[in-house]
């Protein structure tokens, strides 16, 4: 452990106590200089970070925080604990303060400028801890829509960093976000890093390898499963090439535990995820605990809450999830956005106006090829204004200033609800004649908008403060089959959101795959962050 190799001596003050004037005179110089020249290199100070170490030492007094006895060593011991959160000690002057405390100067200036890096340090890591380490909208933006604000901006620092100064395990706890699953992701996290494998061996492409199959790549297949403790126990003898039921229901554990169909069947996806490193496996529950701190600050009391990459939709009531179901998200080549937004209105019986998207990459070919396709999908060709024209009028070779719309009824995308919130994306969450999609675990299916499993259902949530004449014109409508829009009772906030790991109700870390490729982008922000 890190523990034992950072244990400080005795002699933590950087300057006797008893010795400080009234007002240190050399603080003052150190805090109106732009940078830490006692750090090797020099840490350059922004406006930012120079207003909250002036204002932080006025409210002591322009007194030195850090040479109270144990104090730096606390700090010291919650820094080296920020790996946990998967920030970096180092980036933290970990090895500075250690040596600055460790060989304590006479020069008044020097002793003055190792108590502001403390404090710098101090006040950065708190921050990082309540905010993230990185910018969100510079590394993973979220559209907002107007009525959806984004959390407030950093203050220079919170109150407790002044009044926790001599209980910093309580001041680095009330940091960290108040966001059980971000306690539970640090939590597996921590035990990750201290356990994990160094690396294990890469079980090479091949054909499909199914149940009962015999293979030269189930020796890999048996170390990979047992260095992660999926399998307890090895074949041996004629077996050992043969994927034996043993070997399928470790498999099965383990695609489980992946996001993956749990099928035992070893394909290209399976063989993916198992041929991710440790090293690379840490990076990735490094970089959700950043997305997690964010996460934090946009949850509201009442909230839709779309998990995009477990393709999952939770509606939290007074802050608790309250009902939870499955859904079809953006396929890779047409991801679903990420945002925050409100729901205002529902539309039932819904028409489908094409995207031009998908008019153009999935429907004119079909046309082109046999124009009766439209009638066979129920699909009127329209003009902007919405006057139907006649599809053997129109060149489909080079079509323009045309629509296709198709109407409410059974084999409509839509199904009988689309639930509607303002975009610039043209998304939305709806019901899907799809049903039995919702039973595959991979479910990146949709060209951006999110279906939704039982949707009635989460209409009646929607609709709940609604007056008993309003649910009754939502059921006559229903039952009409007209397209009408209905306004909620009140607006609904909504968040599409993107993680890539989180941890099961057993405590077990549950990784998916990194749909959009945004998990390396994040990774590269973090470490050039250092």
């Amino acid at each position: 452990m890190l523990t034992g190799l950072f244990l400080l001596t005795t002699r933590l003050a950087l300057a006797a106590p008893d010795t400080l004037p009234p007002g240190d005179e050399a603080l003052q110089q150190q805090l109106a200089q732009p940078s830490l020249s006692c750090a090797s290199p020099a840490v350059e100070l922004d406006a930012f970070d120079q207003e909250a170490l002036s204002a932080f030492y006025r409210q002591l007094g322009d007194q030195r925080v850090w040479t109270h006895d144990g104090r730096l060593e606390r700090l010291l011991e919650q820094l080296e604990q920020l790996a946990d959160d998967g920030l970096d000690p180092a980036n933290y002057q970990f090895a500075t303060l250690r040596r600055l405390a460790d060989d304590p100067a006479g020069h008044p200036q020097r002793s003055a400028c190792a108590d502001a890096l403390a404090t710098h340090v101090y006040l950065q890591a708190l921050r990082h801890l309540a905010y993230g380490r990185l910018d969100q909208a510079r590394v993973e933006p979220l559209w907002r829509a107007p009525d959806s604000p984004a959390p407030a901006s950093p203050a220079l620092f919170p109150a407790f960093a002044v009044t926790r100064l001599d209980d910093l395990p309580a001041a680095f706890a009330e940091a960290r976000p108040d966001f059980e699953p971000y306690r539970a992701l640090r939590h597996a996290y921590a035990e990750l890093r201290r356990n994990a494998p160094r690396a294990w061996r890469l079980v090479p492409d091949g054909s499909l390898l199914r149940p009962g199959m015999t293979d030269e790549r189930v020796p890999l297949l048996e170390q990979r499963l047992a260095a992660e403790g999926y399998l307890s126990e090895r074949a041996s003898g004629r077996d050992r090439q043969r994927y034996t039921p043993q070997l399928v229901e470790a498999m099965k554990r383990f695609q489980a535990k992946h996001f993956l169909d749990d099928d035992g069947v070893v394909g290209p996806a399976t063989l993916t995820e198992l041929n991710v490193t440790p090293a690379e496996r840490l990076a990735q529950v490094r970089v959700n605990l950043e997305r997690f701190r964010w996460l934090a600050r946009e949850m509201e009391p009442t909230l839709l809450l779309v998990d995009v990459a477990g393709a999952q939709l939770t509606f939290f009531h007074d802050h608790q999830p309250r009902w939870q179901t499955r859904t079809q998200v953006g396929r890779p080549t047409r991801p679903t956005p990420l945002l925050k937004s409100q729901v205002t209105h529902l539309t039932l019986n819904p028409t489908w106006t094409v995207p031009p998207t998908i008019l153009r990459e999935d429907k004119l070919p079909r046309i082109r090829r046999n124009i009766g396709f439209l009638a066979s999908q129920n699909l009127r060709v329209i003009d902007r204004q919405g006057k139907e024209l006649n599809p053997r009028n129109v060149d489909w070779h080079n079509p323009s200033g045309i629509m296709l719309r198709q109407d409410p009824g059974p084999h409509n995308p839509l199904g009988r609800i689309a639930i509607r919130f303002p975009n610039p994306f043209a998304v939305y969450l709806h019901d899907t004649p799809s049903q039995h999609l919702f039973a595959k675990e991979t479910r990146t299916l949709s060209s951006g908008c999110v279906r939704v499993e039982r949707a009635m259902q989460l209409t009646d949530l929607l609709l709940e403060g609604a007056s008993p004449a309003e649910r009754q014109r939502f059921e006559e409508i229903l039952a009409s089959g007209k397209t009408r829009n209905l306004n909620l009772p009140r607006p609904v906030p909504i968040l599409l959101a993107y993680w890539t790991v989180q941890v099961d109700d057993g405590g077990q870390l549950v990784f998916r795959p990194d749909i959009y490729a945004h998990d390396g982008k994040l990774v590269a922000a973090l470490n050039a962050s250092r």
